[in-house]
């Protein structure tokens, strides 16, 4: 298999885990509000929210490290595609 090959197989993988992570982040933020008005009874309802909160940010760093990582590879793949299409021309 030819390099071009592997950079698409590990592109795939790291595309994959990046539409998990965000799949899994919108299902932990789908039933949650910008704004909470609670009183005193309801002060359980405010550390569920800061504990999915918690979760989401934790997720971030990942959301943005696969992304950052799957775009750069994609870039490489249609630079070295480009590239042997033109080494092939001459």
């Amino acid at each position: 298999m030819s390099s071009l090959g592997w950079l698409l197989i590990v592109w795939g993988v790291l595309t994959t885990i990046l539409i998990v992570l965000l799949i899994y982040r919108s299902t932990l933020t789908m039933r949650e509000d910008d704004q909470l008005f609670l009183d005193d009874s309801e002060s359980h309802m405010q550390l569920e929210q800061m504990e999915v909160m918690r979760k989401v940010n934790k997720l971030n760093p990942l959301v943005r490290g696969f992304g950052a990582s799957s775009l750069v590879l994609i870039l490489v793949i249609a630079g070295l595609w480009v590239y042997r299409g033109l080494t092939m021309v001459q």
